[in-house]
């Protein structure tokens, strides 16, 4: 992704994966319970092609917009923070999901959850590895779970490796998971 960031290519990328993970789901019918997460790059949002591309595509393929969840890192979202607002709501317009990814890696994470207009939070890896055996994991992930559900938000764990971390995250009232063990 850096090489293709400093080739000038990361947006025919982005472009690209849209395309191709939209067709994949206009295969299966819109009551199938298959949907997807497509990660953008921190550049995504400086396209303009972007919001067009997703639009007319959803509108060939007739494909349901719910069914797909956009995931932006915390960090880049940061980056152009009005600008990649504005396009977070557009996109949700047309009744796409957002979901921020890598949360909690970044500084002022709160902040930042309480502005931006996404549907999910993907609590970071670093949170979720050893929270079977650590209580400050846990409290945080505890609290990051309570704010988030305060702020009508949805909670995705990263990086479960095993059916412990599943248990756990369950007891602390976290929404989805993903990771090696599913």
């Amino acid at each position: 992704i850096p090489t293709a960031e400093r080739m000038g290519l990361i947006h025919s990328i982005d472009l690209l994966v849209v395309d191709k993970t939209i067709d994949f789901l206009a295969e299966f019918p819109n009551m199938s319970n298959i949907s997807v997460s497509i990660n953008l790059s921190s550049a995504a949002f400086q396209n303009k092609t972007l919001l067009p591309v997703i639009k007319e595509k959803l509108d060939l393929t007739w494909v349901d917009p719910r069914r797909i969840t956009f995931e932006i890192t915390e960090t880049a979202a940061v980056n152009n923070f009005k600008q990649t607002s504005i396009m977070i709501e557009k996109i949700r317009a047309l009744g796409c999901k957002f979901a921020l990814d890598d949360f909690g890696a970044g500084f002022c994470s709160f902040n930042y959850l309480k502005a931006f207009p996404v549907d999910y939070v993907k609590i970071d890896g670093q949170f979720i590895q050893n929270l079977v055996n650590n209580e400050t994991d846990q409290v945080l992930v505890k609290s990051m779970v309570e704010i988030a559900k305060k702020l009508g938000k949805k909670t995705i764990a990263e990086f479960i490796e095993t059916p412990e971390t599943i248990e756990k995250l369950r007891e602390l009232g976290i929404n989805f998971g993903q990771g090696y063990v599913f």
